[in-house]
């Protein structure tokens, strides 16, 4: 069984050369001080590249202080930057600044620097569905690599009884009702499922185009399919207890089923290669597994910039049926295609 640590915000900075000796693997640093601490978080970074490369280290981090140089020393770490949306509200209107979070998310992606956002629903002031909805499309948009809604964790409603778990319960209002926050419940947990445990980043955005429908109403659909399938919230199914692999079984079912819905299946056997490919890829880092895929396309095709256009992709790519290896290597994931 693993072991956990906990240090205050005041002792992490002289605990940092002990991680390595003391075995720790993973550090999440989820203080509301540092976080909006450019200057204690650069140290950090610095002295964990120093002392505790090997340790994967997950900051919580305000929009307002990642800029070029925060990134270019993050590449020098494991590490991952979780983003909290943050609302404002004026005359009863929630107010929430796209182009904050969009530069910054250009910033980090153009230094390849992992993060991921964190989404609450029915908390501030003037929020309603739509508004969320709004907010979740615009994150998938922004390609993160993982979609946080800790309202939805199931630890959450076991923990209300503490004060910062209390301030995010959310509240039915006259603009969001009590059904209207279960189904922003179900299509962020959908969400978690499908999009973050399920390691669909690379793909997603590909693969959605020729449904020609929004990310939450994707989820959304999701969301019911998993209630139908028992695999729901409420049904107590637990994404991040399930294989990689079990979970990309479902995601190409789903997907199979929308495309036939949509009356674009001939674009499936393109969307399959993506999936599993890209998954293969992600078990290799994440699990250390190491596979042999059959695809239907090249798999040096499936990775070029021309699957971004996926309808365009089927129409101009020769399809090859292919057995490729997965294997890792010292600098990173790599394929090769055995006949």
């Amino acid at each position: 069984m693993e072991k956990e640590y906990k240090f205050s915000a005041d002792e992490l900075e002289s605990q940092i050369k002990t991680l390595s000796q003391k075995g720790i693997t993973e550090l999440y640093v989820c203080d509301n001080l540092i976080s909006s601490d450019k200057k204690r978080i650069l140290t950090l970074l610095t002295k964990i590249s120093e002392y505790a490369p090997e340790v994967f280290v997950s900051f919580l981090t305000k929009a307002n202080i990642i800029d070029k140089e925060l990134a270019a020393v993050a590449t020098n770490v494991f590490c991952s930057f979780n983003i909290p949306f943050e609302c404002s509200q004026k005359n009863g209107h929630i107010l929430f600044d796209k182009k904050v979070y969009a530069s910054k998310a250009r910033v980090l992606n153009d230094f390849g620097v992992v993060f991921g956002f964190e989404l609450l629903y029915a908390v501030d002031l003037g929020d309603n569905l739509k508004a969320f909805l709004e907010r979740l499309d615009f994150a998938v948009a922004q390609y993160p690599n993982h979609l946080d809604f800790p309202q939805t964790q199931k630890t959450f409603s076991e923990n209300c009884n503490n004060e910062s778990s209390c301030e995010l319960e959310p509240k039915t209002t006259g603009i969001f009702s009590a059904k209207e926050i279960r189904y922003a419940r179900d299509v962020s947990f959908a969400c978690k499922t499908f999009y973050t445990c399920g390691r669909a980043v690379p793909w997603f955005l590909s693969v959605l185009k020729p449904l020609r429908i929004y990310p939450s109403a994707f989820f959304a659909d999701f969301a019911e399919w998993q209630r139908c399938n028992n695999c729901d919230y409420k049904s107590g199914f637990e994404p991040e207890n399930e294989t990689h692999k079990s979970l990309e079984k479902m995601q190409l079912l789903f997907l199979e089923e929308k495309y036939e819905e949509k009356g674009c299946h001939e674009f499936f056997t393109a969307v399959r290669d993506f999936v599993v490919l890209n998954g293969a890829m992600s078990r290799v880092v994440a699990e250390g597994e190491e596979a042999v895929v059959e695809t239907s396309y090249n798999p040096d095709d499936v990775f070029s910039p021309e699957a971004c256009d996926l309808q365009s992709f089927c129409e101009n790519v020769c399809m090859e049926n292919c057995r490729v290896r997965i294997f890792a290597t010292d600098d990173g994931p790599d394929y090769e295609i055995l006949d």
